[in-house]
């Protein structure tokens, strides 16, 4: 189980979002307030980030817990950018894949993250990882129910899908291989958030100067609202918009 958050907005250091908030995402990590499940994320975080000019992100991750990197701290403090995508993990199972497992994933313009776990990881998800192509299988990241649903959402989007639909058809799929999974999933190119809320909490702020999804609100604000479940969420700058999830098929 892991807690995320994406933001879009005017210039802000990665602190001023992650760490100095009360209920930050450096907070969440050992006491969130509105998620009872998976309770401490110590297997890993990271935080990706777009540079004025430049549409492929940086990343910046680590296999430990995010409260125990002070070279994180430090970052954080001086970095600054309009869209990040952050997260801190728990694992669905234990491995020894490390950094590569923690979110951000990559690819191109696009930062990923999932917060939730496949049920029956990974027998469940074998007949989607088979029609995989096996270049796209050798290239994962991690042996982690995240970085296959990474895969198929990538594999959607490098066919020309639209984010919304490469999200909205991947949670069905996996959803009817798997019952029961938490898809809670975050995607961002730097100009537009597209998320889906699936078993897990999800939140979303608009405000002048930013708009933010995440896994709950890093603060008291009375504008963050939550978002029901089996939604889909799509937002810029301008607008937010919620359109219903259904239900795999049968």
């Amino acid at each position: 189980m892991c807690r995320h958050l994406a933001f879009l907005g005017e210039p802000v250091a990665l602190g001023e979002l992650l760490v100095e908030p009360a209920h930050g995402l450096l907070r969440q990590s050992w006491e969130p307030r509105f998620q009872t499940s998976g309770t401490v994320n110590a297997d890993g975080f990271g935080v990706g980030w777009y540079a004025e000019g430049d549409p492929v992100p940086a990343r910046y991750r680590r296999s430990g817990p995010i409260w125990a990197d002070l070279s994180f701290a430090d970052l954080a403090r001086v970095v600054r950018s309009g869209a990040l995508l952050a997260a801190v993990r728990g694992a669905t199972l234990p491995g020894a894949d490390g950094e590569a497992a923690a979110a951000p994933f990559a690819a191109g313009p696009w930062l990923f993250s999932h917060n939730g776990a496949v049920r029956g990881w990974p027998s469940s998800l074998a007949p989607l990882a088979a029609a995989l192509p096996a270049g796209e299988l050798l290239a994962l990241e991690a042996r982690t129910d995240s970085a296959l649903v990474w895969a198929l959402v990538l594999r959607r989007l490098r066919s020309g899908d639209a984010p919304e639909d490469a999200l909205a058809d991947t949670v069905r799929e996996v959803a009817a291989a798997a019952p029961g999974s938490g898809l809670t999933l975050l995607l961002t190119d730097g100009a537009r958030i597209t998320a889906t809320a699936w078993e897990n909490s999800l939140w979303y702020l608009t405000a002048p100067d930013r708009v933010v999804v995440a896994s709950e609100p890093y603060d008291d604000d009375r504008r963050w609202r939550e978002v029901p479940g089996r939604t889909l969420v799509t937002a810029t700058r301008a607008d937010v918009t919620l359109t219903p999830l259904k239900e795999p098929s049968a």
